[in-house]
């Protein structure tokens, strides 16, 4: 094993032999020459073969969008539901005693390779196992507060993505002003309906991407990047094929689940067509994030036209819509 001197706070100098240099450090174990990078829209991730067969994955995380709290936060999560037997892939110890790896301005952890695919469109009974999941990783998510992560909340996550896409540039100003308005009319339909409701440590991203899926096994979560703290029905909605009146059933179906392991709060599902505004516009924040990075225009080369703003700003309004209906129907 060789130190690596390059002090960076990007990905650039982040080659091969720098990833399986620090892997070996980090594990105190010889690596073979293999290093495959795999795809990932904001870190870095690379599958490395150690020396005895194995693989680990090395998880780069990018520079700025987490502090070491945050990141601590998300590894003190997963060895708390791996400790409890939840089926997550928690990040191994290193030689160091540590969850979390430092060097020269990034923070990377190290994980088990587990394979599978993600879930498709779970069956009625497996909405249910979903159902068990989610209550266990919540009744776990409930024990504390995290150091430093978002708190998905009208006052908070909603105004805190809004003034970074303001302060990003993004917006062409024949669209600020209109943009503006629609998200704060949201903001303050919401905010009263949040009131009271338990907020816990959740996963925070919860979309079948997100769930891994291995023969013969429970379904396994994965993707703790936007753990976050929340309303227990944020893990929910995204797995649901549809708007919150059309999926009566499969939202029971999950509850005979997950109220099996832990109570959940029947009234916060009137959150759900709030939370998928406020996660079109994490979703917008994400993006100008991605561009200020120079990443995005792999994504979309036309994000941020005139075009782009009208249509967010129509597809807002015609949510809006929706949670006044839903709203006025209870």
């Amino acid at each position: 094993m060789t130190d690596v001197q390059e002090a960076f706070t990007d990905f650039s100098g982040l080659m091969p032999d720098t990833v399986i240099n620090l892997v070996e450090a980090a594990l105190g174990k010889r690596c073979s020459n293999l290093c495959r990078s795999l795809t990932s829209y904001i870190n870095r991730v690379y599958e490395v073969q150690l020396e005895d067969g194995g693989w680990v994955i090395a998880k780069f995380y990018r520079p700025g969008r987490w502090s070491r709290d945050a990141l601590q936060d998300e590894q003190d999560f997963l060895a708390e539901l791996s400790a409890q037997e939840i089926p997550v892939i928690a990040p191994l110890t290193c030689v160091d005693g540590q969850l979390l790896q430092h060097h020269h301005g990034l923070n990377f952890a190290l994980f088990p390779k587990r394979g599978g695919r993600p879930c498709e469109e779970p069956t009625p009974n497996e909405r249910v196992l979903l159902g068990r999941l989610l209550a266990r990783v919540h009744a776990v998510g409930s024990l504390h507060e995290p150091r430093d992560r978002i708190r998905i909340h009208p006052r908070h996550s909603l105004q805190q993505h809004l003034q970074f896409i303001l302060e990003a540039g993004v917006i062409p100003r024949s669209a600020r002003a209109q943009f503006e308005a629609v998200v704060q009319e949201i903001a303050d339909l919401i905010e009263p309906l949040f009131e009271g409701v338990p907020m816990m440590r959740i996963h925070g991203d919860c979309h079948p991407g997100n769930i891994l899926y291995r023969p013969g096994e429970p379904f396994h979560l994965i993707d703790f990047d936007d753990m976050a703290v929340g309303p227990a029905v944020q893990d929910l909605w995204m797995l649901l094929p549809g708007m919150a009146h059309h999926v009566r059933e499969e939202i029971e179906l999950f509850l005979e689940g997950y109220e099996t392991f832990h109570d959940f709060d029947r009234g916060s599902l009137q959150l759900i067509e709030p939370l998928r505004a406020m996660r079109f516009i994490h979703f917008t924040a994400w993006c100008a994030r991605q561009k200020a990075d120079g990443g995005f225009v792999r994504l979309a080369p036309n994000w941020g036209t005139d075009e782009f703003w009208q249509q967010e700003i129509h597809d807002l309004k015609k949510q809006q819509q929706e949670i006044v209906d839903a709203l006025k129907s209870e």
